[in-house]
């Protein structure tokens, strides 16, 4: 798989449309969850796309901020996706140490911060990132807040 980097103002039509396709499966369709996706903040963010290699197919995606655009004194990751087929192969996994890496180059050694779904804490802790202890229900999904210093595990 190959990681694709862009503004939003690079995206193509196509990748926007796969983007926006990929998260309304997962987010919208897979977890029952009609929300509002767009929310004006893809304009504000890189886009992390994880490409087959193949096919060219859009099988992973988040999307990265600045410092302060998101959360007051962190950089952020966010809309952390991986398509149905993909998954416990250890996809995600290379999708948030590549996001990681790519925070770090674009913004600096900053502290990231994220809004995880409860049920992936155990992820997200493997991956170096820790609680907050602040939960909050976000479109009816239990979600818990975490970080990742900028001295955690270099990815």
């Amino acid at each position: 798989m190959q990681f694709v980097l862009k503004q939003f103002h690079e995206l193509t039509p196509q990748e926007l449309y796969d983007i926006l396709a990929l998260r309304a499966e997962v987010f919208i369709v897979e977890q029952k969850c009609p929300y509002q996706d767009i929310d004006g903040n893809d304009q504000k963010a890189w886009h992390c796309m994880g490409k087959d290699d193949t096919t060219g197919k859009l099988i992973a995606y988040t999307r990265l901020f600045a410092k302060d655009v998101c959360y007051q004194g962190y950089t952020a990751i966010g809309r952390v996706v991986t398509a149905p087929d993909v998954r416990s192969t250890g996809l995600g996994k290379r999708l948030m140490d590549a996001s990681i890496a790519y925070c770090r180059r674009l913004f600096g050694p900053h502290s990231i911060k994220i809004g995880a779904q409860t049920y992936l804490l155990s992820f997200y802790k493997s991956l170096g990132f820790v609680s907050t202890g602040q939960e909050y229900v976000e479109d009816g999904i239990p979600h818990t807040y975490m970080t990742y210093e900028h001295h955690s595990k270099i990815s």
